[in-house]
């Protein structure tokens, strides 16, 4: 095929792409500004303004302090910090509440580019989402923790188990729960199919938020059944 035949085949894919972005232009998760071809989910300006953490180079930071005397972890981060009503905010709710997988995706790259160049995540070999219960799974129809794990992995393939990590109750929300009520609606969420398939391995748990780092801590304690396992944890944003 000639050159002149590409050109005659792409120009109008491209012109067409162009007019659609004209009349639905894609936006920004975090502005709501309509992007350019070469923005993915985010505006430059917000990819450069996003309110980045540096915890995966500090350890015993505060992410880590949530797990202290309850489970065991070798290392934890978070990519951003989270405020209500801020971009951070937005960018979760879009991904949650709407299905944008594609900033879920970014966010996910953003994760995985942020702790390969970490000595302390270096020995990791595999990557699980916190789960969604099977009812909410089927209602929402995606678990946006897995998303984040799938763009995760195109920057850094870990070896996914997300069917080794179950979640057996139907919680209800975590949002306006304190301390106490967080863990006790989740202490006995989750379940380890299989535990020798994990034997021995370092785990990545990935979670959208942590908070007070209850739901956390209840996918820990089911991963402790494995024999000689170690887990640590990334979460998008923390608050």
């Amino acid at each position: 095929m000639t050159p002149s035949r590409h050109r005659t085949i792409d120009g109008p894919v491209e012109w067409l792409g162009d007019l659609v972005g004209l009349f639905l232009p894609r936006r920004c998760a975090a502005c709501d500004r309509p992007l350019i071809r070469s923005e993915t989910s985010l505006c430059l300006g917000c990819l450069n303004d996003l309110p980045r953490l540096r915890l995966h180079q500090e350890p015993g930071n505060r992410v880590e302090r949530l797990f202290w005397g309850k489970v065991p972890v070798e290392a934890a981060a978070a990519l951003l910090q989270f405020n209500r009503s801020g971009k951070v905010q937005r960018m979760l709710h879009r991904l949650k509440y709407t299905g944008d997988r594609t900033v879920g995706l970014e966010l996910g790259r953003m994760m995985a580019e942020t702790l390969q160049g970490s000595e302390r995540f270096s020995t990791l070999d595999t990557i699980l989402a916190v789960p969604l219960h099977p009812s909410r799974l089927r209602q929402r129809g995606f678990n946006q923790s897995q998303v984040l794990v799938d763009g995760f992995r195109e920057v850094w393939p870990l070896r996914s188990m997300h069917q080794s990590l179950m979640r057996v109750t139907r919680t209800t929300t975590q949002t306006h729960k304190g301390r106490w009520d967080r863990w006790t609606n989740v202490k006995e969420a989750f379940d380890l199919v299989s535990p020798e398939v994990l034997a021995g391995a370092h785990v990545l748990v990935v979670d959208d938020v942590v908070t007070t780092g209850a739901t956390l801590e209840g996918c820990i304690r089911a991963l402790t059944s494995a024999p000689g396992l170690r887990v640590s944890v990334c979460t998008a944003a923390t608050a």
